[in-house]
């Protein structure tokens, strides 16, 4: 577990790491009575592989599939585990994303599901507000979407953790959407400015190019 840390968080000084962790986790997961926390950590490996190694949409579906599939193992052993029940919801949310929201709102009752569940057994989970704000954020208000619950969603998850940047990003999204640019241009500006991020590889793969993306965006819009 202690290679998958160090991966995810340095992927972008050595992006095969995360190659050489996922296929040692899944190799330790095909025992049939493999560990729950293997099983977890092979869900998470393969939603950042999905995410920073799968080349193609094929490919990035086949990684969050596995993912969802070792996660539900898990929660077979541990049905009370935060985490795999977070690692199930992401995996399962990125699924339908890359599959397309419209094709895909099959699956929403059961990210809800994971939101609501992690919520309950662990409030205080950082990662599961982001997973909300987003749910929130992508969804059509017809099927559920609410820019308002996005933004609560993801203040409260900075809250839990001010230099989770990938939160600050989506929060910036959802203002620019409710037209409040101004706010968005800070939450952006934080982003870039940011010294000690959560995860440092997440900051500088995708976060400050997304935030400099959208300051771009906005600063056209004016």
């Amino acid at each position: 577990m202690e290679r998958l840390e160090k991966a995810a968080i340095s992927y972008h000084e050595q992006p095969a790491a995360l190659d050489e962790v996922r296929e040692a986790l899944s190799r330790a997961a095909a025992a049939p009575d493999a560990r729950a926390e293997t099983l977890i950590a092979l869900a998470r490996a393969s939603f950042i592989w999905g995410d920073v190694r799968a080349k193609t949409d094929t490919d990035k579906l086949d990684a969050y599939e596995r993912g969802r599939q070792a996660a539900r193992r898990a929660l077979e052993a541990m049905p009370r585990s935060a985490a795999a029940h977070f690692w199930y919801a992401t995996n399962t949310a990125r699924w339908g994303q890359v599959k397309g929201v419209m094709r895909s709102l099959f699956l929403l009752p059961e990210v809800q599901r994971g939101i609501d569940t992690v919520l309950e057994l662990d409030p205080v989970f950082p990662g599961v507000y982001a997973l909300a704000g987003n749910v929130f954020y992508e969804l059509p208000a017809m099927f559920g979407g609410d820019l308002g619950k996005a933004e609560t969603m993801f203040r409260k998850g900075l809250a839990l953790d001010p230099h989770f940047t990938g939160m600050r990003v989506g929060l910036a999204k959802t203002l620019i959407r409710r037209g409040r640019t101004a706010e968005a241009r800070r939450e952006l500006e934080a982003v870039l400015a940011e010294t000690t991020p959560t995860n440092p590889a997440e900051w500088i793969v995708k976060d400050v190019p997304d935030a400099r993306r959208l300051l771009s965006s906005v600063k056209d819009a004016r």
